[in-house]
C-alpha cells in the first residue's frame, strides 16, 4: 500500500496519511487494532515522504445493487448466506450503505428475498449496519418492450399496495425505495400511499409523458429510476419520458455512469440539466457483476460479458442485460464526463443519496464511528476516464476492507 509506515496490521498501532476529498487537507487516520481510533492534520514533513498520497472520503453509497458474483437478490434461489456474501464484497468497493435491489419477480419469490435480507441482517451485525434498506424495483412497471428492459414480462403487473404491504410486513419495514411506472391504473393513489407511509417513490421502467410525471410528483414521487435507461431505445423528439422526468424539478435522477449505459455527451446533458446537486450515482450491478468475460444463461436468454465489462444479450453488442460496474467506476466517470470535480463527484454517491434516504453521511467529525474510504485516483487522460483503486474502507469505524 505504498510508504510503509501506511501498511495496516504491521504493529498494534499504525496510520495512514491520506487528502481529504473537499479541501485537500492531508491527514492522518490512526488505527489500532483494525479500528479508526483517530484522525489528525498531518505536517507538511511528513506528507513529503508518502507518495502518491491516496484521497479520503465518506464511505459510498449505492441505492441499487440487484447482486454479485453470480448470484441475484431477487432469485429464487437467494438465501440469507448469498445475502451476506454479496454485502461482504461491498467495502471492497468503497461502498459503506447500499440498498439491495429486488426486481421484478412473482410475489413468491419477492417475499422468498425479502425474508432473506431480513435474516441476514439478524444473522450478522456486519451485514446489517451495510444494508440501509430494500430497493423494489418493479414489479409495477410498464410491460412494454424497451420501457420494462431485462425485467421478465410475465411477472409485470398493476401496482397493488395490499401485495406491497404484505411485502414490507415481510420486510419488517425494510422497503425504503420502490420503483414504478405512473402511468398503470392506480399507480398515483399507490404513490400517494406510499409516500404517507415513508416510502421513496421513484419513476423508473416508464412511458409516461409530462402530464403524468407532474402528476406523479404531485402525489409524492421524488426521484427518477436511472434517468436515460429503462426506455425504449426510439423515442418521440420532443414528447418523450426522459424530457418530462428531466424537466420535473422535484424529481431528483439517479444515473449509471458505467460508460456503457449511457454515452458522455448524454452524461453531461442530464448533470448539468438537472444539476449535480440532485443527481445520485447508482452501480445498478446485476448478479453478473464480478464474473469473468463468457457467455452465461440469463433469466430470460443468455447473456455475455464482453471483454470491456460491457454485460449484453448474447450474440450482438448493444443490447444491454446489465452492468457490470461497481458505484466507484461511474465516480471516477463522471468527473471526465460532466466535468466535475472530486468533491462535487463524490457528493453524488455520499451526501445526495444520503440526504434522499432520511440517513446520515458518516464523515470526518466523528472518526471513530466513521464511514470512510481511501483510495487512488488516476486522473482522465485523452479519451481515457479516471480511475479509482480503493486501498481500504471504514464501516462504523472499522477496517471492512483492505487492498492486498
Amino acid at each position: 500500500m505504498g510508504d510503509e509506515r501506511c501498511r495496516w496490521g504491521q504493529s498494534p498501532q499504525t496510520a495512514m496519511i491520506a487528502r481529504r476529498y473537499d479541501t485537500g487537507q492531508i491527514v492522518r487516520l490512526e488505527v489500532a487494532d483494525d479500528a479508526l481510533v483517530g484522525t489528525s492534520d498531518c505536517p507538511p514533513e511528513a506528507a513529503d515522504q508518502v507518495s502518491p498520497i491516496p484521497w479520503v472520503a465518506p464511505g459510498l453509497i449505492d441505492i441499487q445493487v440487484n447482486g454479485y458474483g453470480g448470484q441475484e437478490f431477487s432469485a429464487p434461489t437467494i438465501t440469507p448466506e448469498k445475502v451476506a456474501s454479496i454485502a461482504a464484497v461491498m467495502p471492497s468497493f468503497g461502498v459503506t450503505r447500499f440498498l439491495p435491489t429486488l426486481t421484478t419477480e412473482s410475489h413468491e419469490n419477492l417475499l422468498r428475498a425479502v425474508r432473506s435480507v431480513v435474516q441476514a441482517c439478524r444473522q450478522s451485525p456486519e451485514t446489517a449496519r451495510l444494508i440501509a434498506g430494500i430497493h423494489l424495483e418493479g414489479p409495477y412497471i410498464s410491460p412494454q418492450d424497451g420501457a420494462r428492459g431485462a425485467h421478465p414480462r410475465q411477472h409485470c403487473r398493476l401496482p397493488d399496495f395490499d401485495e406491497f404491504q404484505r411485502l414490507q410486513e415481510a420486510a419488517e419495514g425494510r422497503i425504503r425505495l420502490i420503483t414504478l411506472a405512473p402511468e398503470l391504473p392506480g399507480a398515483l393513489d399507490f404513490i400517494r400511499r406510499a409516500a404517507a407511509a415513508g416510502v421513496i417513490v421513484a419513476i423508473g421502467h416508464t412511458m409516461a409523458d409530462w402530464g403524468i410525471v407532474r402528476a406523479a410528483a404531485d402525489a409524492g414521487a421524488r426521484l427518477s429510476t436511472h434517468l436515460g435507461n429503462g426506455c425504449p431505445s426510439m423515442l418521440p423528439r420532443h414528447h418523450n419520458c426522459i424530457w418530462a422526468q428531466l424537466a420535473e424539478d422535484r424529481l431528483w435522477a439517479s444515473l449509471i455512469v458505467d460508460g456503457h449505459h449511457l454515452p458522455p455527451p448524454v452524461v453531461k446533458s442530464l448533470v448539468r440539466a438537472k444539476s449535480a446537486e440532485r443527481c445520485i450515482l447508482v452501480s445498478d450491478m446485476s448478479g453478473m457483476a464480478g464474473l469473468p468475460p463468457g457467455r452465461y444463461p440469463g433469466n430470460l436468454c443468455d447473456v455475455e460479458i464482453l471483454p470491456d465489462g460491457k454485460l449484453v444479450i448474447a450474440g450482438q453488442r448493444e443490447l444491454l442485460a446489465g452492468a457490470t460496474a461497481a458505484v466507484c467506476v461511474g465516480l471516477a466517470n463522471v468527473m471526465h464526463f460532466a466535468g466535475l470535480s472530486l468533491s462535487e463527484a463524490v457528493a453524488m454517491t455520499t451526501s445526495r443519496p444520503a440526504a434522499l434516504l432520511g440517513i446520515t453521511c458518516s464523515g470526518f467529525e466523528h472518526p471513530t464511528s466513521a464511514d470512510l474510504v481511501v483510495f487512488d485516483l488516476r486522473p482522465a487522460a485523452h479519451n481515457r476516464p479516471g480511475e479509482i483503486h480503493v486501498r481500504a474502507t471504514f464501516s462504523g469505524g472499522r477496517l471492512t476492507y483492505r487492498a492486498a
